[in-house]
């Protein structure tokens, strides 16, 4: 981040503008930052010093738990800490102890010491941690137990709450656990806030079932719509990366520049994060190279392709989520697979094991599979510059039905 030239100003925020915010930082000044996670719900108050002539980051808390002018006094303390040569990460450590009263975060990894033990499935206590760590702590991790009310909760579960249902209801309870933890030790008064939560959310049954998918013949405007919303960059070009290429949603977010290679337009996603563990080499259209080298202009020089705000830690599957939640999209960030396999079957003369080819998808069957050992990538190159250019156009002028090889519709 570039620091403007002369003297800097203070309070360039108030408390419009702290609600009304788009992810990412903002500076207030003096090295106050408000920072928006990528799901524009969770908000928290961050101050950037140097010590010892290297930048460090404080956190002073979330909003609006923590108000802009608490937040200003902190900073103004910390500033002065710092200046006088002392460390004010260690004075903010000092003061939290103080204070008493644990963030979520911190209640939740204190609950989990003492459950796991009387766990008998190891997997199941290591699970029970992640999906806090992966939905619950971006948004309400850093709040204190007893400042979070339904609408903190509210915020974690409404993106998953329809893609992800079983997900989003374990969630849900191992929230409840905690803050029922946290009243029972002390921490907070009246009612679990999780209690009051389903008066917000939809029925999952209804929307999931119908409102899965967007018909194919509507993603081209979706994209063009995509790229004129206010969406952050980043998340734009990772939610049309994932449309031109038909991944998954983990496949895409942590791709990493080294499974690039731009030269022979191939993205090969290691067996690793493979749902059939087994690497899958993605042909890339010349859109697709554009979106990369976007996005490699706009990185943090992290190994990742589509690199959250913070640290080299991927993007989050809820800034996608959100997206389609703001553009009132019915429909999941997993359901354009969808869109591209009915397209290339109602659209496209290209044969049924290149198209399932293309998404990934592993042969049930034994013996197809022992004759099924080409990845047909040439097939599939020409399938996604299709697909590519059919996405990328009206919708209505362009529709490619050609194939390499005919074959069967599929």
């Amino acid at each position: 981040m570039s620091k403007p030239k002369g003297p800097h100003r203070h309070n360039k925020l108030n408390d419009k503008a702290v609600r009304a915010a788009k992810p990412g930082y903002h500076a207030d000044g003096g090295g106050l930052y408000l920072f928006v996670d990528p799901s524009g719900v969770a908000r928290r108050w961050c101050l950037r010093v140097m010590m010892d002539g290297r930048r460090r980051q404080v956190g002073l808390g979330g909003y609006p738990g923590i108000s802009l002018a608490e937040a200003r006094e902190s900073a103004n303390e910390l500033r002065k800490v710092a200046k006088a040569g002392g460390d004010p990460v260690a004075v903010r450590r000092a003061s939290r102890k103080r204070e008493g009263v644990p963030t979520f975060r911190e209640a939740a990894e204190m609950v989990h010491a003492e459950r796991s033990a009387g766990w008998r499935n190891p997997k199941h206590a290591a699970q029970w941690i992640a999906t806090l760590e992966a939905y619950a702590f971006p948004a309400i991790g850093a709040l204190r137990v007893n400042r979070i009310q339904t609408p903190d909760v509210l915020g974690v579960l409404s993106p998953i709450w329809l893609a992800k249902p079983e997900t989003a209801r374990r969630l849900r309870q191992r929230i409840a656990t905690v803050l029922d933890w946290a009243k029972a030790a002390g921490h907070r008064d009246g009612d679990n806030p999780v209690e009051g939560v389903g008066k917000g959310l939809p029925k999952q049954s209804e929307r999931v079932k119908h409102f899965a998918a967007l018909p194919y013949a509507e993603v081209p405007q979706f994209v063009a719509d995509l790229r004129a919303t206010g969406a952050g960059p980043t998340t734009r070009l990772a939610l049309e990366f994932l449309v031109l290429t038909a991944g998954r949603t983990s496949e895409v977010l942590k791709a990493q520049h080294a499974e690039i290679d731009a030269e022979q337009r191939v993205w090969t996603v290691p067996e690793g994060r493979m749902k059939g563990k087994l690497p899958h080499r993605v042909p890339l259209s010349d859109r697709c190279l554009e979106l990369l080298s976007d996005a490699q202009a706009l990185g943090n020089g992290g190994s990742y392709v589509f690199p959250s705000a913070t640290a080299d830690k991927p993007l989050s599957s809820m800034a996608l989520l959100m997206v389609l939640r703001r553009m009132k999209v019915p429909a999941t960030v997993h359901g354009f697979r969808s869109s591209f396999r009915d397209w290339a079957q109602e659209r496209t003369t290209f044969p049924r094991e290149v198209c399932e080819r293309a998404l990934a998808h592993v042969v049930k069957d034994k013996a197809e599979a022992a004759y099924a050992r080409s990845d047909l990538f040439e097939k599939r190159r020409e399938l996604m510059a299709a697909w590519a250019s059919f996405v990328t156009s009206d919708g209505a002028k362009v529709v490619p039905l050609h194939a390499s090889g005919g074959g069967a519709h599929g």
